[in-house]
């Protein structure tokens, strides 16, 4: 059975692996007050070009977005995110869990606008019931979104400026950022994610770490004690070196960046060969996520050797499905997969 359900199937990188097991036996300090994790947030804080960011290290993609978003939006507060997007669809209502409500817009191809942000804050304040109602106090959005199309730099840019003039503050989820950055179509580099972003995750668990996500403040002191809130909501690691050395692995040399190319060199191929054998592509995305439109019959067909991610079912009946590649993707197993397709 080839599996490409998902980027986060495999273990993690072997250098990752090589540098746990040389650390095995070091008696280390835990929840990430140790050496190695001290290092990844500095490497971390020199890439973005950011020597005051505040860098913390939580377990995973949705304790990290409970955590963040959690901890910035006031009681009455909710935050703005694509209706497609993680917070709103694949997090079990874990934001909801913690208190605030997602106010979803309307997307394209997996994206919101800034004009979207401003109809929304315009017909909140033009409403006269508004005080009975949940006011947007954040912008939720992912790099590359749900659908792994990507945010130009222009595009980030008109957010900003949205959420400067209304006084919103902006989270991008980075879980696979790594794909992002090294997408040749991508125009918007770490740099730039951390002068736009109040606040940002690099995705770890989707991007050649054993599990764990960075959070990034680009602005100090936005949230107070938030590593004293990361353990009120479970997100933080006894055991923190794991997660510290893993990035600390990933920022050395730029492997971050160099082993993220391959998901989106083998989702290239896969691409490349749907579009040869006439299948429909639902959204064209650039990165590791690609979205064949196909019959029941042949989604049944494919399960038989494939196992794939499921999306959504047409109006026609026909259903999106997902084949989704990794930093550990080999070309082999696409070889076999073009040869079912």
């Amino acid at each position: 059975m080839l599996k490409f359900v998902n980027d986060y199937c495999e273990g993690a990188h072997q250098e990752i692996l090589n540098n746990l097991q040389k650390t095995n036996l070091e008696k280390i300090t835990g929840y990430g007050l140790d050496v190695y994790s001290g290092s990844a947030r500095n490497k971390i804080r020199a890439a973005c070009g950011k020597p005051d960011a505040e860098v913390y290290f939580l377990v995973g993609g949705t304790q990290t977005n409970e955590t963040v978003i959690s901890s910035v939006l006031k009681q009455y507060q909710g935050v703005l995110a694509a209706d497609t997007g993680h917070i709103s669809t694949h997090e079990a209502g874990a934001i909801e869990h913690g208190g605030h409500k997602v106010l979803t817009l309307e997307q394209k191809n997996g994206k919101i606008s800034a004009k979207s942000i401003w109809e929304y804050e315009d017909k909140f304040q033009s409403d006269l019931n508004n005080e009975h109602e949940v006011a947007p106090g954040m912008v939720y959005i992912s790099q590359p979104t749900e659908y792994g199309t990507l945010y130009s730099l222009a595009e980030l840019k008109e957010i900003r400026r949205a959420c400067d003039e209304i006084g919103l503050v902006l989270y991008i989820d980075g879980a696979r950022l790594g794909y992002a950055l090294s997408c040749d179509e991508n125009d918007a580099s770490l740099k730039d994610i951390a002068d736009i972003a109040d606040v940002f995750t690099i995705g770890g668990t989707k991007c050649g770490a054993m599990l764990g996500e960075a959070v990034v403040f680009t602005k100090p002191g936005l949230v107070p004690h938030f590593y004293t809130i990361t353990k009120i909501h479970g997100a933080m690691l006894a055991k923190g070196w794991i997660i510290g050395l893993s990035f600390d692995t990933l920022f050395t040399d730029d492997l971050y960046i160099k082993i993220c190319r391959n998901a989106n060199e083998t989702a290239a191929k896969i691409r490349e060969a749907l579009f040869t054998n006439g299948y429909d592509i639902y959204i064209d995305s650039p990165t590791n996520q690609i979205f064949p439109v196909v019959t029941p019959e042949k989604a049944a067909e494919l399960s038989e050797n494939v196992e794939y991610g499921f999306m959504e079912t047409l109006d026609d009946g026909r259903q999106v499905i997902r084949f989704c590649t990794s930093w550990a993707t080999t070309m082999e197993d696409v070889d076999k997969l073009i040869e079912i397709l």
